[in-house]
């Protein structure tokens, strides 16, 4: 019979490689989690801080004072508790980017950064809406005590409002780049559409109604500066009335007692 081969297995050479592999990975896996821990322990302080700078300058009053306030209103969190939280967010993603780099280059590391990149503009775009909400809340306040008389008024006062705030979410996602090829079109058509309106109206049919209102305007005007100059004047008559009656009234007394004599200042 044949001699059968002989198979060496190199065991020292197997350990010797695997105790460097443990050897190298376990610093990394240390250093892993020593970052995530330090990663979320600044994450929580940091998005303390936020909060509180946040509440002291007043950035949930101005979401109160707009539509946002109703959007939130069956969260749990208000608007500076949302953005403390994005700040977290970011702060931990930070550090698992930090972390997951100690094992070189790998997809993960990559969709992170990807992500963290985002959050800026993201925050940038909750802020432009908040601050859309409150110019809308303040504008249709304005319009709505300016024009309450009219039967028309609170109508346009929510269109300018809502109008406002639709130019707040447009601005924001085109801040982070979302929808800008639906977003852009749709608001350059509104635009021209107003425009639309407004040059056929004042070229032809609200040329005449405008006219009618210019002039009821000019007659309830006139009506009032009337009135006004009437109970001015009404109130002059009374006060002219004091003298003579305090006339009458010393020279009752001088009738009545003779001693009583007029002396001169």
């Amino acid at each position: 019979m044949p001699a059968q081969p002989v198979l060496a297995v190199d065991w020292q050479g197997g350990v010797s490689d695997a105790w460097t592999t443990v050897a190298t990975f376990l610093p990394k896996l240390v250093f892993f989690f020593i970052v995530l821990i330090v990663g979320f322990l600044l994450a929580k302080a940091l998005a303390k801080i936020t909060d509180g700078v946040l509440e002291r300058v007043g950035f949930d009053k101005a979401v109160e004072r707009g539509g946002v306030k109703q959007a939130l209103s069956k969260s749990k969190y208000d608007a500076s508790d949302i953005v403390a939280r994005l700040v977290k967010y970011a702060v931990m993603l930070f550090a698992l980017v930090i972390a997951f780099n100690v094992f070189g280059p790998n997809p993960i590391s990559e969709l992170l950064q990807d992500v963290i990149a985002f959050l800026p503009r993201l925050i940038v775009a909750i802020i432009i809406v908040v601050i859309a909400a409150a110019i809308a809340k303040v504008v249709k306040d304005l319009v709505s005590s300016t024009l309450g008389g009219l039967s028309y008024g609170n109508v346009i006062a929510n269109i300018a409002s809502v109008f406002i705030l639709f130019l707040g979410v447009v601005a924001a996602l085109n801040q982070v780049g979302v929808a800008t090829t639906v977003t852009t079109p749709v608001l350059v058509t509104i635009l021209a559409t107003i425009g639309g309106v407004i040059v056929v109206g004042a070229g032809g049919g609200l040329i005449k109604p405008m006219q009618l209102r210019w002039e009821e305007w000019l007659s309830s005007a006139e009506r009032e500066k009337e009135t006004i100059k009437a109970q001015v004047n009404q109130g002059g008559g009374k006060h002219e009335q004091v003298a003579p009656l305090g006339q009458e009234y010393q020279t009752d007394r001088q009738a009545s007692d003779p001693s009583l004599e007029t002396r001169p200042l």
